[in-house]
């Protein structure tokens, strides 16, 4: 590989000619070789709109001239593009400021810039990092690239298995099932009800995580260093805001104490908290879903879903919940990434917190995985989901749990009489009841209606 010369406040560093980053993404590279895990791209593009904000924000204050300002935007622009992905491979565990990043954006769009203009005008630090440090510009781009995944990327992967959810949920509105608590048999619902509670958990963490956005559209730029604003224009910060929030179409603002918006993840944490509440949904509803597919014979069996793949290398035939177990071992993903965010934001040492990088990343896996698990699961489980109306029959009509409807009129005791003596006879709740003699046959049947138990 040829090699360039390029410097930085600690002397020479060799960098591939090809490369368009400079010293520090160099020895970052070289001093953190350590897993596979790379700074999201989405972090990435989010401290790429900040620079190109502030590029032009500096142009309007008169405080970077216009031929350095169009090389910055306009290398920036084709990094938004995608055209140079590859010029940012820095590892997750690097410095916890996720300063290594930040100067690799500067960097790759200062080189970059420079070539597009011609001219080798356009410095990392001076122009595309001026106003700026990474304690204000990474936390910001974390709470940026947040904001934006969560509302492209993991509201419509909702909102799809949402809109499945209430299909099933009126195409079964009318089929009375036997419901169950503590795993054991309990009073009728109809499987549109059982399904309804499904599409309203997803519904409910939904809102509960765009509650928690407001909190995220606070962004630390302006605090600088230590919070303080050191060497920050306070309209320059205004003016990147503002464009940042147009680029975007998300209404950002700075937030009000700069010192807090640099120590402190909360926000991170918050957010979090209610994606981990969708994924502890998410996990209930593949879980009752497998439950209630179980079988084919010696299970529940109440439904059926499509049989995507084989499910065994040995038995033949067998067909496995897959979805449901991809599902679920997403939704432990997202919990665990919970624990490490919360505790990663609990070290704020002082001015800063140093754990930046892995926050980020836990998060944004989570968006993803959820994302991309919701997606599947309705297209490759929930879609395909249909009631086996003569197995809910049978487990209805044989469910002790129906005398519960004879409570307001025998009362209690007596109801749990006749439950006992069927199950212990292997006989039916009518004919325990009539045995016993505190119903008439007649009286069976008008008091004990599934369809007016619902």
């Amino acid at each position: 590989m040829e090699y360039r010369i390029e410097h930085d406040s600690l002397g020479e560093v060799k960098v591939g000619k090809d490369k368009l980053w400079g010293a520090q993404t160099q020895r970052s590279l070289e001093n953190f070789r350590i897993g596979k895990e790379k700074i999201p791209m989405e972090v990435i593009y989010a401290l790429v709109q900040i620079k190109r904000a502030a590029a032009l924000a500096n142009q309007q204050l008169g405080m970077l001239d216009e031929k350095r300002v169009e090389g910055i935007v306009a290398a920036a622009d084709e990094v938004l593009a995608g055209q140079w992905d590859d010029q940012f491979p820095l590892a997750v565990w690097q410095t916890g400021s996720g300063t290594q990043s930040n100067m690799n954006v500067n960097e790759v769009l200062a080189n970059r810039g420079n070539q597009l203009i011609g001219e080798a005008l356009i410095h990392p630090n001076d122009h595309v990092n001026k106003g700026q440090s990474s304690n204000d510009v990474f936390p910001a781009a974390m709470h940026i690239a947040s904001v934006l995944n969560v509302q492209d990327k993991l509201y419509p992967a909702i909102d799809v298995l949402v809109a499945t959810l209430l299909r099933l949920e009126k195409e079964n509105e009318d089929i009375v099932k036997l419901g169950r608590t503590h795993l054991q048999d309990a009073t009728p619902l109809t499987l549109g009800q059982e399904i309804s509670a499904w599409r309203v958990m997803l519904e409910e963490t939904k809102s509960m995580i765009d509650d928690t956005l407001k909190y995220l559209k606070k962004l630390a730029l302006g605090g600088t260093a230590v919070g303080t604003g050191l060497n920050a224009n306070p309209a320059f910060i205004q003016a990147t805001i503002e464009i940042v929030a147009a680029r975007t179409g998300v209404p950002f603002i700075g937030a009000e104490n700069k010192f807090h918006a640099l120590t402190s993840k909360d926000a991170m944490v918050h957010t979090h908290g209610a994606i981990k509440a969708l994924a502890t949904n998410f996990y209930k509803i593949a879980n009752d879903v497998r439950w209630l597919a179980s079988g084919p014979r010696s299970g529940i069996g109440e439904i059926s879903i499509p049989m995507n793949e084989p499910g065994s290398s040995i038995m033949p035939g067998k067909v496995n919940p897959t979805q449901s177990e991809a599902v679920t071992m997403v939704c432990i993903q997202v919990i665990a990434n919970d624990t490490a965010i919360g505790m990663a934001a609990s070290q704020g040492s002082f001015q800063l917190n140093t754990y930046m990088p892995l926050i980020i990343n836990s998060f944004l896996q989570s968006v993803e995985l959820l994302s991309d698990s919701l997606i599947s699961f309705d297209e490759h489980c929930a879609s395909g989901i249909q009631a086996d109306q003569e197995r809910i029959k049978h487990n209805l009509t044989n469910s002790l749990m129906l005398v519960t409807a004879l409570n307001p009129y025998i009362g209690y005791e007596k109801s749990a009489k006749i439950a006992q003596k069927a199950f212990l006879d292997g006989t039916s709740l009518k004919e325990a009841a009539v045995a016993l003699g505190h119903v008439t046959a007649d009286e069976f049947d008008a008091y004990v209606d599934p369809k007016k138990m619902v």
